[in-house]
């Protein structure tokens, strides 16, 4: 049998990075990650209503340095997930789809969820005296 050259689709080393193309990559892997959060969620609540020493135990976890990185990191996560939902919003009604607005946009929600994640925890850590 013959072998027929076919074409190679083109991959990731083929195409020059965007923000766009970084910010759908993201938005799926922030859902994931709130999938996560919202387990350790649940383990709180299940924890908080099972006894003292359960919510102890999620407590020491959740205010470890370990802890309070990924609860950051959830934290960062809700926000950006959030700020390109609007943005997938806009474009669901046709706006935003120009090159310059696409890209504008999407250094807009990474910054702002940036900003807005150091806003949330400087008040939570001001409103609760810090850890």
């Amino acid at each position: 049998m013959a072998q027929v050259k076919r074409p190679v689709s083109p991959h990731l080393q083929v195409y020059r990075w965007t923000v766009t193309m970084a910010s759908s990559i993201l938005h799926r892997a922030t859902g994931v990650a709130l999938g996560a959060g919202a387990l350790w969620l649940a383990w709180w609540l299940l924890a908080a209503s099972t006894g003292y020493e359960a919510f102890e135990c999620v407590q020491a976890f959740s205010t470890s340095i370990v802890g309070m990185i990924l609860l950051f990191g959830v934290t960062w996560s809700l926000m950006f997930h959030l700020l390109n939902g609007i943005r997938h919003l806009a474009w669901d009604v046709g706006y935003g789809f120009e090159i310059k607005t696409a890209t504008t946009s999407g250094w807009v929600v990474v910054v702002l969820s940036v900003v807005l994640t150091i806003v949330a925890w400087a008040v939570g850590l001001s409103m609760t005296g810090g850890y």
